[in-house]
């Protein structure tokens, strides 16, 4: 049914959406934690409690569900950043968020932000939040786990009546799958020609942050400074298989990575295809399969956690009865370090040419992206990782392989990032599922490793 999240394959009765959902979030709120979260998470107003706060998992995962219905797909979820569906969750958020007695406010990125307080204002706050926006028949976690996890740990301490030194700032970024407009606006990096993008909702960029309450009309008025926040945490699903398959916890992000797209163009001779000698052809379509298999071959070869891949090709003129004259294709790597991509494209490159020399072709590469990498601040991987192991969680150092709101954040301050499994790596697909006690113990770290900022520093 729509939108409930659901272990992927898991049967479905016919039943009406409104029956289904209220049974789904019953089911979701009954979900078995790993730790005791009546008691441990409530405290007398005014006082910390005397033992480790822990989130309390049942709220968390029935909030889970909730947010799930705010949804336009038959399956799965299709939360499109500035539709009728994201209005109307940030509507829901921002109640939950004032009942807790944020500061809730837009800014002009059409970020949704919570404040609380610290008892010292002078302190630069600790953000923490993810997105709700979704791909067109995505699933019911990516960023949203990560952002109901920010709210059950703010909603954790409010129980407890803790108060943080640092003031808290709970944010839900605008439009991250369309682009991160909201956190890379933030960081000064959205450029005027963006704002009439079309986004799959149908509005533009522009037109969608005016919707959801911003305004990026005066692009230099939406940037923070650097050095404006202590940290940034951000919780969210692996959306890969490394932790799934290896019974892992916790993954401690090392960072996200940079990524660099060339376009490849082979030129070799159009010719009749019965009429030319094997021995007599400049085939480029030849030349660019030998090419992309170097690809492979180095990537796998050279020592590092980098990867490369080929997504697109043309053949030119694309006629059977042609040998192709002209191949493009893609080539895109990425890597943690902007210096290992360099190393490995220089590595491709020169084989490359060396093959199109042997074939009697010729063959360019033409950059036409690139996305800075951002590592993860080294105290705040050492924090996350003790924080989950004195939670007796298994953890794991890892790159991220996708982009993360965290990636433009971090050129304002420390960021840190904290991953849960994604069941079977299924991720932006109607079977993505994590598990309700993989959730919440994502967000206990969360929770633990912001109180160990707030209290000890980084």
């Amino acid at each position: 049914m729509p939108g409930v999240p659901r272990r992927p394959g898991g049967p479905v009765d016919p039943m009406s959406r409104r029956r289904f959902g209220t049974l789904a979030l019953g089911a979701l709120g009954a979900a078995a934690t790993p730790w005791p979260v009546s008691g441990a998470t409530r405290g007398t107003p005014g006082r910390v409690a005397p033992q480790p706060l822990l989130v309390d998992g049942d709220r968390l995962n029935r909030r889970m569900g909730e947010l799930a219905r705010f949804n336009a797909a038959a399956d799965g979820t299709t939360r499109l950043a500035y539709s009728d569906e994201d209005r109307a969750a940030r509507d829901w958020l921002t109640d939950i968020m004032s009942g807790l007695g944020l500061d809730v406010h837009i800014d002009r990125a059409a970020n949704l932000i919570g404040r609380r307080p610290g008892t010292d204002p002078s302190l630069p706050p600790i953000l923490v939040g993810s997105h709700i926006d979704s791909v067109p028949a995505g699933g019911s976690y990516d960023g949203q786990v990560g952002s109901m996890g920010a709210l059950e740990a703010l909603a954790t301490l409010s129980d407890a009546g803790h108060e943080t030194r640092h003031p808290l700032e709970l944010v839900i970024w605008a439009n991250e799958e369309g682009g991160k407009t909201g956190s890379r606006a933030i960081a000064g990096e959205v450029r005027p020609e963006e704002l009439d993008i079309v986004t799959a909702s149908g509005f533009s960029i522009g037109e969608g942050t005016r919707r959801l309450g911003g305004d990026l009309g005066d692009l230099a008025a939406a940037r923070r400074e650097a050095g404006s926040l202590t940290a940034y945490l951000e919780l969210h699903i692996e959306q890969g298989f490394v932790l799934d398959r290896g019974a892992i916890d916790i993954g401690v992000v090392q960072g996200i990575v940079g990524i660099r797209r060339w376009t490849a163009t082979v030129d070799g001779f159009a010719n009749h295809a019965g009429t030319t000698p094997m021995d007599l052809r400049q085939d480029a379509m030849v030349t660019a399969a030998r090419i992309i298999d170097a690809v492979h071959v180095i990537a796998l070869e050279l020592p590092g956690r980098h990867v490369a891949t080929v997504g697109r090709l043309t053949a030119e003129p694309g006629a059977p009865n042609v040998i192709p004259g002209r191949v493009t294709f893609s080539l895109e790597i990425r890597d943690l370090s902007m210096d290992g991509i360099d190393a490995v494209f220089r590595t491709i490159r020169g084989r490359a040419e060396e093959i199109a020399a042997a074939d009697g072709t010729t063959v360019s590469l033409e950059q036409f992206y690139e996305s800075r990498a951002a590592p993860t601040d080294p105290r705040l991987r050492d924090r996350i990782e003790a924080e989950a192991r004195d939670l007796g969680l298994t953890t794991l150092r890892m790159p991220s392989g996708a982009g993360h709101d965290a990636q433009s954040v971090a050129l304002l301050g420390p960021v840190g990032m904290i991953f849960v499994p994604s069941r079977d790596g299924i991720s932006h697909s109607p079977l993505e599922f994590t598990a309700p006690d993989q959730i919440t113990a994502g967000a206990n770290v969360l929770l633990r490793t912001l109180l160990a900022i707030d209290e000890q520093g980084l």
